[in-house]
């Protein structure tokens, strides 16, 4: 059974869609079927990290929430973009899937104008993983908390919560692991990204697992190289040697673990 991983964050601009595409292609590399959906249909932008253009989309997850196409014919295989991005030897051995959103400014008006069935939403996550044989389906969730927002979290096996080391960050983080708890989501786990540098991680990480009582999956820096490649490309890929790099190998190792430990226990 395929599992479900909602990554979200109560504000934008925090490296969620980096953040996901590079844990992604981490699970993909390590040979499994992963898919990705952009449900942050108001401002979509994943796709350019794996060089899908507005050329290339045909269809996107707008053209299934409005009845124009099964969800399998929105999602593209990106394998290669990850083949790309290691350069001449590499080599992929699992997939990756990426269902975009729009970028059309047409599609986004009108979603903000006439919403869509969260239900026919869900529908699709577990259509997915059926047609594509997926061991794990990532959600990039719109900031804040809606209501597809909630179905996202709602139905994930893994909530993974991403916040800057900022005092807006930290209360708007505390009403999402809130919500997430009220939904009784079996597991959170914490990501802190664009941390200064200088600042004593250890000290960061504790503070913050005493104010969340969540464990805390990793630290990502503020880092030039990141800033540089400026989302052309996977991060992971591009830099496999750098220290960001081993942080995102750990932090997948702690949610594919979190997983394996649920399947232990659903089966106890």
């Amino acid at each position: 059974m395929a599992q479900i991983i909602a990554v979200h964050s109560f504000r934008g601009g925090t490296g969620k869609s980096n953040l996901i595409a590079n844990i992604a292609s981490t699970m993909a590399l390590g040979g499994q079927r992963v898919g990705i959906i952009d449900t942050d249909i108001q401002s979509p932008g994943i796709h350019v990290i794996f060089g899908l253009n507005e050329n290339k989309m045909e269809l996107a997850l707008n053209d299934y929430l409005w009845g124009r196409c099964n969800i399998k014919d929105a999602a593209y295989d990106v394998t290669d973009a990850l083949i790309a991005d290691q350069g001449s030897t590499g080599t992929v051995k699992g997939n990756l899937y990426l269902v975009p959103s729009s970028i059309k400014a047409g599609e986004i008006a009108r979603i903000l104008r006439e919403g869509y069935d969260v239900v026919r939403l869900n529908d699709g996550f577990q259509e997915l993983i059926r047609t594509l044989k997926l061991d794990y389906l990532l959600i990039d969730t719109h900031p804040g908390l809606n209501e597809e927002t909630l179905l996202s979290i709602g139905i994930s096996n893994v909530l993974v919560i991403l916040l800057r080391p900022d005092n807006q960050d930290f209360q708007g983080t505390a009403v999402t692991v809130d919500v997430a708890r009220k939904l009784r989501v079996p597991k959170m786990l914490l990501v802190i990204n664009k941390a200064l540098p200088s600042l004593n991680f250890q000290d960061l990480q504790q503070q913050v697992e005493k104010i969340y009582n969540v464990s805390v999956a990793g630290i990502l820096p503020l880092s030039e190289e990141v800033v540089q490649l400026a989302s052309n490309g996977v991060f992971s890929l591009r830099y496999p040697q750098h220290s960001i790099t081993q942080t995102i190998k750990e932090m997948t190792e702690q949610i594919a673990g979190v997983v394996e430990r649920q399947e232990i226990g659903a089966r106890t």
